[in-house]
């Protein structure tokens, strides 16, 4: 018998978009009246009008590098670069701060759950009462405390393993005997060979894995062994994005985020199924990140989850969506090449491929075109000369033939 976290899972999929969009407003309005940042970045927008996804749609997408840059700006004023709605020292300020690379600073609210991690671990079969080893890190990042405040939600106790220390990890596996664990798939791996050479049983019998890939190969791995391993998505920025359920079938998106699937390098969402940056608005007023880029690529999954879980699924991380490219010394960005496809309505899908050695750059934008009116490749090369400062050849492909993966620029070159 399939179990739910919460009534919210199940939802009627136009109740709960009515009511993440009726709430839509009132996020907008917060980020804007309690954040620096957001008064600056969205001056102008009126935020009762922000009640629909075009209407979020035409807002700008904040992607890693400028928080970076406005914290790196304020420093001395303000850590967080004025994205944030808490501090410290306040009466409801920030109960803990962790350093993300960069460096890039995340506030930690005082939310029971505040990273939301509670809704995966129940889908990977965490209940009150389990012991979770938690291999994810404690110092810096935020790893170990999103998964700690997720197990402690659902009333488990958590070992604090920490990463490295293998020999004293497995130890307090023997001795204590965890049900659960959290942490890279890589180490539960390394866990399980390392035992094996000891001839030590490990009492693991299910998971929940994030900070890297999770191929299916090392799942089933996992599970000949007799540990059942799901998949988390999350970012320091945003905390649980999606989560992976009993049916296997791609990633169903976290009840506390507005998720959107955008060309890479723009902030125009694509259809259902194709390949772009995952985009994430998160309901949080602590931290009220509004079109937050992950630099992540996904895509959206056709239709409900089978267990029933009826919210938006995606397919899972696929690569990461900066493609950013370096020819004849000038840096070619996917926005540009969106800008020279946006230019020429003709163009579906395009992809800049960069060859050659070094010292020898070429560059040829490969585009869809169904109707291809005399004059057209001539004008896409004028385009991608305007637009990128360089030379580059444009070929003409059959709607549909690129691959949809995301990719917009593809370098070949052997540096």
């Amino acid at each position: 018998m399939i179990e739910f976290y919460d009534a919210l899972e199940t939802r009627d999929p136009a109740a709960r978009e009515a009511q993440l969009l009726a709430a839509l407003p009132g996020h907008v309005a917060h980020a804007q009246g309690a954040t620096g940042a957001f008064a600056e970045l969205l001056a102008g927008v009126d935020a009762a009008a922000v009640s629909s996804r075009t209407a979020l749609a035409a807002l700008p997408v904040i992607r890693k590098h400028e928080l970076l840059a406005r914290q790196q700006a304020q420093r001395a004023s303000d850590p967080f670069g004025g994205f944030s709605a808490v501090g410290w020292g306040q009466r409801r300020g920030a109960r803990r701060v962790f350093q993300s690379p960069g460096p890039i600073y995340e506030p930690e609210g005082s939310a029971p759950d505040y990273w939301r991690f509670a809704r995966a671990f129940y889908a990977a079969g965490f209940r009150a009462g389990d012991l979770v080893h938690n291999s994810f890190s404690y110092h810096l990042t935020p790893a170990g405390s999103m998964m700690e405040t997720g197990a402690h939600a659902l009333g488990c106790t958590v070992f604090p393993g920490g990463v490295g220390n293998t020999e004293l990890q497995l130890q307090a596996m023997a001795e204590l005997q965890p049900q659960a664990y959290a942490g890279t798939p890589s180490f539960l791996r390394i866990a399980l060979e390392k035992a094996d050479a000891l001839s030590q049983a490990l009492p693991i019998r299910k998971a929940s894995v994030g900070g890297e890939a999770f191929p299916a190969a090392l799942r089933d791995v996992f599970s000949a062994r007799g540990i059942h391993a799901y998949q988390s998505y999350g970012t320091a920025d945003c905390g649980l994005i999606a989560y992976e359920t009993a049916a296997r079938e791609g990633l169903v998106v976290d009840e506390g985020v507005i998720v959107e699937i955008v060309r890479p390098g723009t902030g125009q969402p694509l259809p259902d199924g194709e390949v772009g940056e995952v985009v994430v608005t998160v309901l949080n007023p602590d931290y009220p990140l509004v079109r937050f880029g992950t630099g992540d690529l996904s895509a959206v999954l056709a239709g409900p989850c089978p267990t029933g879980r009826s919210n938006q699924r995606i397919k899972g991380w696929l690569g990461r969506a900066d493609q950013t490219a370096k020819v004849r010394g000038m840096f070619v960005h996917p926005g540009q090449v969106a800008e020279v496809l946006r230019r020429h309505p003709e163009l579906g899908r395009g992809r800049l491929v960069v060859e050659g050695e070094m010292a020898d750059d070429r560059m040829t934008l490969h585009a869809e075109a169904g109707q291809r009116p005399e004059g057209l490749v001539e004008a896409v090369i004028n385009s991608l000369r305007e637009v990128t400062k360089l030379r580059g050849e444009v070929l003409l492909a059959s709607p549909g033939s690129l691959p949809n993966d995301g990719k917009v620029i593809e370098d070949r070159r052997k540096l």
